[in-house]
């Protein structure tokens, strides 16, 4: 068989149309004031999962809404694709329960001699025409008739379901590869969180007090790091007036900890400020400074490809300038696993100011900044986090006081130093193999899409 170019198409084949094969149905505007803590679910564009639809976050509403907005109905087996944020995401609903479709997701309704499943891979096929009529600036939307007006290459039926025989099959061991990398991601993410909490009990190398009577000396404690750090944070404030002196943490309900460790309030390590509150006078300002917002600080990495400006008062400098050393700690997030997330900032933009979404705390000592962002991202550091994170409509949100009122183990400055050696030696490792998974899986899902490109251009199956 010759090949054919993507331009060519076979005998019997023509250029159609999405809005041939199906219709895309538009959701309803639920209002916020519709929510209920019962009732039946409503699918949003943040349920289509993988191929799935999850309800188990689902917002609900009355059922009364069934049989006023009959149109809307979601049954199990209907498809649903986003047009909002994630343009084109397909997922199935595959719930006993009927659930009502919400504004900005689609519901397929085929045609009657349409084959469900050719749809569906149609709808993967024109996924990046999808997005690329994605409207909007902070998200991307895309109505129904743009989706329906995406074209396709469509051969006969017969070719049809000889297309999605062998499509499903080059798919199932496709996806047998990819499920067997994803089980390596999970073992890489429980290992990498093995590793803190190993670090963070004590377990990860040996103990200060356990060297020290080894080799018959004496060694800093916890609790004498801790005296130290406070006479340096007094004298560091001297001339800004009256000093507070930060109260020790209420160890009562605390776990127990390794010899030589004590506990203290991170507020105790240093000082916690809040960021510049963007508005539109800041805009006229002669200084114009670089800042970090939230889309900056990710979990132990800071991402700086896109950097804002904003102005900035003189007199504001003193609290809103950053230096290397300082923790970034993101104040609210919608997900309670993101809230609290926290990077080092390096100094390599300066100067450089913050905005008030993200906590600034500036040790004493910054050579025990990597150790308290291995105890925050641990998982013992992350449910103190948590716990203290209060949520409003969704949203989780700590605060300066907050965060200044976190527990934090506190081991002899020499003993953070080789456990944050080992972390990194351990976590590099993870990295590596983490970055091997991340390639292939990036090769199967351009393999999916080759595949995909072949059976529209006819060169996946012969012609019968």
């Amino acid at each position: 068989m010759s090949k054919q170019s993507s331009k060519e198409l076979r005998a019997g084949w023509r250029i159609a149309r999405v809005g041939d094969i199906l219709k895309v149905r538009s959701g309803y505007a639920f209002k916020s004031s519709d929510y209920k803590p019962e009732g039946v679910p409503i699918i949003r564009q943040s349920d289509l999962g993988d191929d799935v639809v999850e309800i188990s976050q689902a917002k609900r509403v009355d059922p009364r809404f069934l049989s006023d907005l009959p149109g809307f109905v979601v049954r199990d087996g209907d498809l649903l694709i986003g047009m909002s944020g994630s343009l084109g995401k397909i997922a199935k609903y595959q719930h006993a329960e009927p659930a009502l479709q919400n504004q900005r997701t689609g519901l397929l309704v085929l045609k009657s001699e349409s084959n469900a499943k050719f749809a569906k891979l149609v709808l993967k096929y024109v996924e990046q025409q999808i997005v690329a009529e994605g409207k909007g600036i902070a998200v991307q939307n895309v109505s129904a008739k743009e989706i329906e007006d995406c074209t396709f290459p469509l051969p006969p039926s017969d070719e049809q379901h000889r297309i999605v025989a062998e499509i499903e099959k080059q798919f199932t061991r496709l996806e047998a590869g990819v499920a067997g990398l994803r089980r390596v991601q999970a073992n890489l993410k429980r290992y990498r969180a093995a590793v803190l909490k190993a670090a963070c009990e004590g377990k990860l190398v040996p103990t200060e007090a356990e060297l020290a009577r080894q080799e018959d000396r004496s060694y800093e404690t916890g609790a004498r790091l801790l005296e130290r750090i406070l006479t340096e944070r007094r004298q560091k404030w001297a001339s800004r007036g009256k000093y507070k002196e930060p109260t020790a943490p209420d160890n009562a309900n605390l776990p127990s900890l390794p010899e030589g460790w004590t506990w203290v309030r991170l507020e105790q390590l240093g000082f916690t400020f809040g960021g510049l509150t963007k508005n539109p006078k800041r805009a006229k300002l002669r200084k114009q400074l670089p800042y970090l917002r939230v889309a900056n600080v990710y979990a132990n990495e800071l991402c700086l490809e896109e950097i804002e400006h904003i102005g900035v008062e003189d007199s504001e400098l003193g609290k809103l300038l950053l230096y290397a050393g300082d923790l970034l700690i993101v104040e609210g997030n919608g997900s309670k696993s993101q809230i609290g997330r926290l990077a080092i900032w390096d100094g390599s933009i300066e100067p450089c100011v913050h905005q008030n979404h993200l906590i600034k705390v500036r040790l004493v000592d910054v050579a025990m900044a990597k150790w308290i962002l291995y105890w925050m991202l641990s998982p013992e550091g992350r449910q103190f986090v948590e716990q203290v994170a209060s949520s409003t409509s969704g949203l989780y949100t700590l605060s300066v006081n907050k965060v200044g009122d976190l527990p934090i183990v506190l081991p002899p400055l020499a003993e953070q130093e080789r456990i944050v050696a080992e972390v990194e030696r351990r976590l590099s490792v993870v990295e590596e193999l983490a970055a091997v998974v991340n390639a292939n899986l990036q090769r199967a899902t351009r393999l999916r899409q080759s595949i995909l490109e072949r059976a529209f251009v006819g060169e996946l199956v012969s012609k019968a």
